[in-house]
């Protein structure tokens, strides 16, 4: 097989003083990790790679640049997914990691459970050997004035971060394809601004932030969680490759997202085949792939819906 690689920034409402780093950080996730493919890296390795470039970076809310919630602390959450062993790894509520997708990956080897949270996540990652790291390095100026700006505004509601005045987008994810026609994706975020302690949206929840099926396709999404997971965006869009290209595919799943119940999000995905395909119905959404000659895509979508 042709090995694949998309990823994404985020669908969001992406001011234009930040469209440059968004296009900027995708593309370094490609140009770095669609060589180690082509070079014979695994799907999985490859997404969960991508995604650490993401984190890492402080333009988007995962990892460092995370959106603070309501007590103006840091909780994260991320999902990997195998396509072949049809197998995953979710956290959520991590507050001092750099790297949650790299947690459930570890997550994801363990024998008695796929899904922990909070606390327990933190103590595994201890027995896992990560490096913890003060939550204040996760801590962005950006997002500590925004957290100033909206922590007394009971008007404030997360849905408005969809319209109105514009804000950094959320989540980053990747999918990929190896040489051995293995599908894997990943997703990881920080959550929405000014969000109820121990709020968990669709990033870790198996089949809404992400799903990876060797028969069926892999997606990873970004968006409005609740309504993302009411209609599991990610399976629903895979669901779609039986009668679909992938980019129809993609558009039938966030169609039917905002037709079933009002959502706003993005998704991007890879077929069985090789097939890209990304829709959104947000104002904007960051993405990047490479094509069959290995060159990398990068842009901002812009919709008008």
């Amino acid at each position: 097989m042709k090995p694949k690689l998309i990823v994404h920034g985020g669908a969001w409402d992406i001011p234009d003083q930040f469209v440059d780093d968004h296009v900027a950080g995708v593309k370094t996730a490609i140009e770095q990790v669609f060589p180690l493919l082509e070079q014979g890296c695994s799907a999985l390795d490859a997404v969960e790679k991508a995604v650490n470039i993401l984190e890492a970076d402080p333009t988007f809310d995962a990892g460092r640049g995370a959106f603070l919630n309501a007590q103006g602390n840091i909780e994260l959450d991320a999902f990997i997914m195998d396509g072949k062993a049809l197998d995953f790894g979710s956290v959520a509520g991590v507050a001092n990691l750099l790297h949650p997708v790299s947690l459930a990956r570890h997550v994801m080897r363990a024998d008695d459970f796929r899904f922990l949270v909070a606390d327990g996540a933190l103590q595994f990652a201890r027995e896992c050997g990560m490096q913890e790291i003060d939550p204040k390095e996760l801590l962005t100026e950006r997002e500590l004035s925004f957290y100033h700006q909206i922590k007394s505004d009971t008007s404030f509601k997360t849905v408005d971060a969809f319209s109105g005045d514009p804000q950094p987008s959320d989540t980053v994810g990747a999918v990929a394809l190896d040489q051995y026609g293995n599908l894997a994706c990943a997703t990881s975020t920080g959550g929405t601004p000014r969000k109820h302690p121990g709020r968990v949206g669709d990033c870790p929840v198996i089949g809404s932030g992400g799903y990876a099926d060797n028969l069926l396709g892999a997606a990873s999404s970004t968006g409005y969680g609740e309504s993302l997971m009411r209609v599991m965006l990610c399976r629903t869009a895979c669901d779609n490759l039986t009668q679909h290209n992938a980019m129809n595919a993609a558009i039938g799943a966030i169609d039917y997202l905002h037709r079933r119940v009002e959502g706003y999000g993005g998704v991007i995905m890879i077929s069985p085949q090789g097939e890209y395909g990304f829709a959104h119905n947000t104002p904007r959404m960051a993405y990047a792939f490479a094509d069959e000659g290995g060159k990398t895509h990068a842009a901002i979508q812009i919709t008008d819906n």
